[in-house]
């Protein structure tokens, strides 16, 4: 266990570009004693573009926001129903290089799953979590200083038609939510906390 443990918030629903910000700011005065974050939350509805993203990737946007952000990966959207969850994470004091994190991202969101007998699985050449072919959860990191932003999108019981409108990931696949899944209804902050204690424990901080 870290003497220096994580510090959880939970941020309820925000629009994308002040919590981008508020992570980016995060980052940028932090100092190497300054405790890691973790911050789980809901989006209003919006397109964002990572680094490498094809704009022609952009199907069918509709009224919904586009941005163009710094992490890794091509398009995805986010929506009230899914759980995001940004991790401000100090790499050199956990120990880890980047695919090692995103590794404990991806097989956090797998155990999760689990617990509602859902089976999934990541891919080695496509960073995310699938159930089949179809991915629920969407990765994507940013590292500056040496420390971590950005992070992973759930999704557990959404508005599924904006994902129509773009080529999720540049993948081509479909893409599938927890609640299509079980067949029930789910608590997003229940397994916001079921998900942050398991990544806790994964990355040593528990």
């Amino acid at each position: 266990m870290q003497a220096n443990p994580l510090v959880c918030r939970n941020l309820g629903t925000c629009e994308y570009q002040p919590v981008l910000q508020a992570m980016k700011d995060f980052t940028d005065r932090r100092t190497p004693d300054c405790r890691d974050e973790l911050w789980s939350l809901q989006h209003t509805p919006v397109y964002t573009l990572g680094r490498a993203a094809n704009r022609a990737n952009l199907l069918n946007v509709g009224d919904i926001p586009v941005v163009q952000v710094d992490r890794g990966g091509d398009v995805t959207y986010h929506g009230p129903g899914q759980l995001v969850v940004y991790l401000m994470a100090n790499l050199p004091r956990l120990q880890l290089n980047v695919r090692q994190m995103v590794t404990a991202l991806e097989q956090s969101v797998v155990d999760l799953l689990q617990l509602y007998e859902v089976a999934s699985a990541p891919r080695s050449h496509a960073p995310g979590v699938y159930v089949g072919d179809a991915k629920i959860a969407s990765l994507g990191l940013r590292v500056r200083r040496g420390c971590t932003y950005h992070g992973l999108a759930l999704n557990l019981q959404m508005d599924m038609a904006p994902w129509a409108g773009i080529n999720a990931c540049a993948l081509g696949v479909p893409v599938t939510q927890l609640s299509d899944q079980t067949g029930k209804t789910n608590d997003c902050e229940t397994i916001a906390g079921q998900l942050t204690d398991i990544l806790a424990v994964k990355l040593g901080y528990s």
